[in-house]
């Protein structure tokens, strides 16, 4: 059986503040062609397909498009709900659009019921573990305590528990959002941790042959049988050297995995450059990042004037500018009363513009403002003092 598996597609979400709704729906056109040109027998979505809990209706119709697409092409799809969607709402009718072809899964007491599909080797059961927030289903899994361990680990007892009441040689294929240790977050997913803990050993998975997670964004391999897919699209500029892609897994006959990735589209490639400023303008060297989205990360020790503007004029797809000025080392062992020592409270004043300047001190005209500060405190604490 040949299983597409993908996730995270966060629809209705943008990256600094550009609107991706565009870049998705090139995305979902890529998703239904890929189906039928690589004649895939099942999609997978394991969770996220939203963005947030009320997604805007551009990102609802885009969903329902794709919902409608996908039943066309008559392939079996299995969703899941992940951390950043409503369970209750991405749920909703899922009873009559499974009729379609179109299976969502987002009640955890369900783990246990697959959705089974057939090939010409025999039965696949498919088992939905939607995201299982552990306090909120520790009691309805049956859970020793709540923690992300231990309720997904219930929630695979429910699932071995009725694989084991299947015919012999029923293959299994399990989707699931969640962080499993091994797996290289970034910057962009939303944090689950619980007690301290967000991490799950893969092992929790033992017993089953294909496990479709959901929930770290870059495309990886925690072990032959346990993978994310990613998200289809960048979110994040930590995302800068993903390789965005879909997991086009088959699965023969005994249940082992053969894998290859398949590209997704780039809207536009993303660099993350560092240096001082005028090394960014006139370094030949960047001219490939043009028509890049740029972060720009200046370390001139002062801040220079007007940045941003002097960036876009070469980079024109620059979002974000982050100040990261190279100081010169303290001596790490001078206190902070060493360091002070006979230095006036001007002095002290100038050092700490300097400090947050990245070694850059006050001009002429700002020393003559912080004189005049020093100056009206002294005087008003002679007032002070003789009214005393």
């Amino acid at each position: 059986m040949r299983i597409l598996h993908t996730s995270d597609w966060h629809l209705g979400r943008s990256f600094h503040r550009v609107p991706m709704l565009d870049a998705q729906r090139t995305f979902l056109d890529h998703l239904v062609a890929t189906v039928r040109e690589r004649g895939a027998d099942a999609v997978l979505v394991s969770g996220d397909i939203y963005d947030r809990a009320v997604p805007p209706l551009s990102a609802v119709e885009l969903f329902d498009d794709a919902l409608h697409r996908l039943a066309a092409e008559n392939v079996p799809t299995i969703m899941i709900s992940g951390n950043h969607d409503s369970a209750r709402r991405l749920g909703v009718g899922a009873g009559l659009i499974g009729r379609a072809g179109i299976h969502l899964r987002t009640d955890p007491e369900g783990c246990g019921t697959p959705v089974v599909l057939r090939d010409a080797r025999g039965e696949v059961a498919f088992y939905g573990l939607p995201y299982l927030e552990p306090a909120l289903v520790k009691d309805a899994l049956g859970a020793a305590k709540a923690g992300h361990e231990a309720v997904l680990g219930a929630a695979m007892d429910r699932v071995r528990a009725d694989l084991a009441t299947r015919p012999a040689g029923t293959r299994s294929v399990v989707l699931a959002h969640a962080f499993v240790a091994g797996g290289e977050p970034s910057d962009s997913e939303r944090d689950i941790t619980v007690g301290g803990v967000a991490a799950v050993p893969a092992a929790v998975f033992d017993g089953v042959d294909y496990v479709a997670l959901g929930h770290l964004h870059g495309s990886q391999r925690v072990t032959e049988r346990v993978r994310y897919s990613g998200s289809p699209l960048a979110y994040s500029f930590s995302e800068a050297d993903h390789r965005k892609t879909m997991w086009l897994a088959d699965l023969d006959a005994e249940g082992s995995v053969t894998a290859e990735r398949v590209d997704c589209p780039v809207p536009r490639p993303l660099a993350r450059l560092r240096g001082p400023l005028t090394t960014l303008l006139d370094d030949p060297r960047h001219e490939r990042h043009r028509e890049s989205w740029v972060e720009a990360t200046l370390t001139d020790p002062a801040r220079p004037d007007d940045p941003m503007a002097r960036l876009v004029e070469r980079f024109p797809h620059t979002l974000s500018l982050v100040f990261d000025p190279e100081r010169a080392p303290e001596d790490p062992s001078a206190s902070y009363a060493q360091r002070l020592e006979g230095r006036d409270d001007h002095q002290i004043a100038e050092d700490f513009v300097a400090h947050v300047r990245g070694g850059s001190g006050p001009d002429e005209q700002e020393r003559t403002v912080l004189r005049s500060a020093f100056d009206d405190v002294r005087v008003d604490d002679g007032v002070h003092e003789v009214s005393r």
